[in-house]
């Protein structure tokens, strides 16, 4: 039984993708940490990552090698196109060894295929690529030359293919799904963990034809005054009668994420947080607006700091960042980010997430979008009434 999400012609049309940035790069070899880059570009996927494993994409090599803990490497056979040769575990005694490495074995197998004065470009930002990592590596490779490749296979990834964007799509409508039956659980009284078990259930069970998958980040849902931070998580403590909540999530479909935010207010809500939900949704509309090819991601956040500068409000932090495959911690892929000097030019099936929260002192308030860029802006991947949601 194997499970492999796409066609080996669109796996081979990933791995030119990358062979072409490498000479560019001047990369003979790259080593591929990342999660979210294994499963790119061989379809690998198995929660192993909390251990080093790699995928490795040599010029010469005409497919990628995965390299792994022992007993993950049926998952390779399972969930990825790659031969049994090109499947190499590493010694399960290496795991969390006080002085060996599994790298130490990957510098072996770089040795061993002749690779050992190559030019090596590794995943220097990479969430998983520790120092450990790179301290054995370096030291069992004393005569490869080593650079970071400056995310090379996250950029690759940037421009969506048709059958990327078919699961994007399904991510947005298992999102919008699992947002509407959170919102229409938040009562006064009720537990923040019930809301959030609602979330869980809707995000897992999916939409018709479409089943759910697990989120790189949990539900976010700050409460109160903790609305003025956008990251805090739930408790136990029952909704107010009368405040703010704001939730953020994902739905996911075979890895590929599509988040949301919204706030919602227990009773009537003052003016002043009608007024800022008001101009967050107008410079939302400005910014998808502007997000059509040809455009860059900076005149995307231009646009919306032109709403907020006309509300008298200002955000500091980056209003968005591209986003795709992803495995935990972080569902963006590290690469566009929608500011201030981003001149990256948008091309049709780039995806974002407009993250258009404001914090202020006291409150903050957040509605979010994920779009697909289009020859006539962004394209709305979720279906979630964008506005301030009121619970009377």
């Amino acid at each position: 039984m194997t499970i492999i999400p796409f066609s080996r012609a669109e796996y081979a049309e990933r791995l030119a993708q990358v062979k072409s940035r490498m000479a560019k790069a001047g990369f003979d070899l790259i080593i591929c940490q990342d999660p979210a880059n294994m499963g790119w570009l061989t379809g690998f996927d198995g929660w192993s990552f909390y251990v080093p494993q790699c995928v490795l994409v040599h010029q010469e090599e005409e497919t990628p090698i995965w390299f792994g803990r022992a007993q993950d490497a049926k998952s390779a056979h399972l969930t990825t196109y790659l031969s049994a040769d090109n499947i190499v575990p590493f010694s399960e005694h290496l795991i969390q060894h006080p002085a060996g490495h599994p790298y130490d074995e990957l510098a072996e197998l770089i040795r061993a295929r002749g690779w050992g004065k190559a030019r090596i470009g590794v995943e220097m930002d990479a969430h998983y690529y520790t120092a450990r990592c790179h301290a054995h590596l370096t030291k069992g490779l004393p005569d490869a030359a080593f650079g970071n490749n400056g995310d090379l296979v996250n950029w690759a990834r940037l421009i969506k293919s048709d059958v990327e964007l078919v699961l994007m799509r399904e991510a947005g409508r298992i999102c919008s799904h699992a947002m509407n039956r959170a919102i229409e659980t938040m009562k006064p009284g009720v537990p923040q963990y019930q809301v959030i078990a609602e979330i869980y259930h809707t995000q897992t069970m999916g939409v018709p034809g479409a089943g759910g998958d697990y989120a790189a980040i949990c539900p976010l849902m700050p409460v109160g005054e903790g609305t003025s931070t956008p990251h805090l998580t739930w408790s136990d403590a029952p909704l107010p009668k009368a405040g703010l909540a704001m939730l953020e999530i994902a739905g996911v479909r075979r890895r590929y994420h599509a988040p949301l935010t919204r706030t919602i207010h227990l009773g009537r809500p003052p003016q002043a947080i009608r007024d800022v939900a008001k101009a967050v949704v107008e410079g939302v509309d400005a910014g998808l607006a502007t997000a059509k090819s040809g455009n860059t991601a900076a005149a995307v956040e231009a646009a919306w700091q032109t709403v907020l500068r006309r509300h008298g409000l200002k955000k500091e932090s980056r209003v968005g960042y591209s986003i795709g495959l992803a495995y935990p911690p972080d569902w963006g892929e590290r690469t566009v980010s929608l500011r201030p000097g981003d001149e990256t030019v948008l091309e049709p099936g780039m995806c974002f997430h407009i993250q258009s929260g404001v914090w202020l002192q006291d409150f903050g308030v957040a509605i979010s979008e994920s779009f697909v860029v289009t020859d006539r802006g962004g394209e709305r991947l979720c279906d979630v009434a964008r506005e301030l949601i009121v619970i009377d």
